[in-house]
């Protein structure tokens, strides 16, 4: 569709043209360059698998329809790293910066899986080693199953970078346009996707005013939109909260979970804590390059062996009997905090309690929070590598 085709925009000046034209330009070279990569490496292939009769036949991949082709993609792992390692050199001579060093991990298809880290343990340079933005080092990745730097890799992923901007003379309209003609959207269905997604991220009613009219939270659900617009089957989503409020993030959150249960991958960069914890289903924080840890939120937050014990009639004498037993007590805003060997050692100190003549009205797991087990791990990590520098 013409992007200045809305009669309620006017007459678009010759300047708007001239930077828009500029701007499709750039884009049109850039999804050239991807073309001429594909090309290169289809003839590769066509000069490795010539038939007895001298005829080349297509890729097998390529005779499949595009329904076939998703069964089969989300048949694999969406993500699958292998002894991923990016190592940087300044200039000639200097010293050399592992970014990245032995990142091994698995995303399954339907998943939403978060990546945590302070500045500079990883993250940015692992989502460019997936979009093959940067070629690794050492080791491999596969997108469902192909591998990152096969330009089809791309074509299922839908990708939200940190800081996006957007031509602010353009609308919401032409913006979604040009991200949906880019991915291979005709205009039909373009037009049949685009209200309905403004619409759930509350952005319909200024779709045909300019982007530098927005705020900073219309800029980044109008980056959602760009990243969902051609029905990806993985979205790579870096800090996709940021500058939302709470409304709107509560929003995002329940829109990134219908998604998920549709089948999408969900990959999110975040900063924000309390957002991974509410919407992950795994989590990996990495900490100067390597991964720190890696398991769902219930794992990673769960206290071993710890318990909250609220309960009536708590003296010091039964304190010491708790202690006596072997049991870590202390008594924090009045309850008591136990730590006990399991659970059986557990149920010893509740039947000891009620022979006390103790009501109880909690008995309850101790978690950390993520926040928590995140700064325990950084903190770990700095005063490791200390030690290791005075050594």
């Amino acid at each position: 569709s013409d992007l200045n085709s809305d009669p309620a925009a006017g007459d678009p000046s010759p300047r708007r043209l001239r930077m828009t034209s500029t701007f499709l330009s750039l884009i049109g070279d850039a999804v050239s360059s991807l073309a001429r990569d594909d090309t290169r490496e289809r003839h590769t292939l066509s000069a490795m698998t010539h038939t007895r009769g001298g005829r080349t036949p297509p890729p097998i991949y390529a005779t499949i329809p595009r329904v076939s082709r998703t069964l089969i993609a989300m048949s694999q792992p969406a993500i699958q790293t292998d002894s991923l390692g990016k190592t940087y050199t300044a200039s000639f001579g200097a010293k050399k910066i592992t970014a990245l060093r032995d990142l091994t991990l698995t995303v399954n298809p339907g998943e939403i899986f978060g990546l945590l880290g302070p500045n500079g343990a990883g993250k940015t340079t692992t989502v460019k080693l997936l979009l093959n933005l940067s070629r690794a080092t050492t080791g491999s990745a596969t997108i469902f199953g192909i591998p990152t730097t096969d330009p089809s890799s791309r074509q299922r992923i839908g990708y939200l970078p940190e800081g996006h901007r957007f031509p602010g003379y353009l609308t919401a309209r032409e913006t979604l346009s040009i991200f949906g003609r880019m991915s291979g959207v005709d205009a039909a269905t373009l037009n049949s996707r685009m209200m309905p997604l403004l619409e759930r991220l509350r952005i319909a009613q200024w779709v045909d005013v300019r982007v530098k009219k927005f705020s900073k939270g219309m800029v980044q659900r109008l980056g959602i939109a760009s990243a969902l617009i051609h029905e990806p089957d993985l979205l790579l989503l870096d800090e996709p909260t940021d500058g939302v409020d709470p409304v709107g993030r509560r929003e995002i959150r329940d829109l990134l979970r219908e998604e998920a249960q549709k089948g999408k991958t969900i990959f999110l960069n975040s900063h924000l804590l309390s957002e991974i914890e509410l919407m992950c289903d795994r989590v990996a924080i990495l900490r100067r390059g390597s991964v720190a840890a890696i398991g769902n939120i219930e794992e990673l937050t769960r206290q071993e062996s710890r318990y909250k014990l609220v309960a009536s009639s708590i003296d010091d004498s039964l304190v010491d009997r708790f202690r006596s037993s072997g049991a870590n007590v202390q008594r924090e805003n009045g309850h008591l905090l136990l730590g006990v060997r399991d659970i059986r050692h557990l149920n010893e100190l509740i039947d000891a309690a009620r022979s006390n003549g103790s009501l109880l009205s909690e008995v309850s797991e101790v978690r950390s929070s993520l926040e928590d087990v995140f700064v325990d791990l950084v903190k770990t990590g700095d005063a490791s590598d200390a030690r290791e520098t005075e050594a």
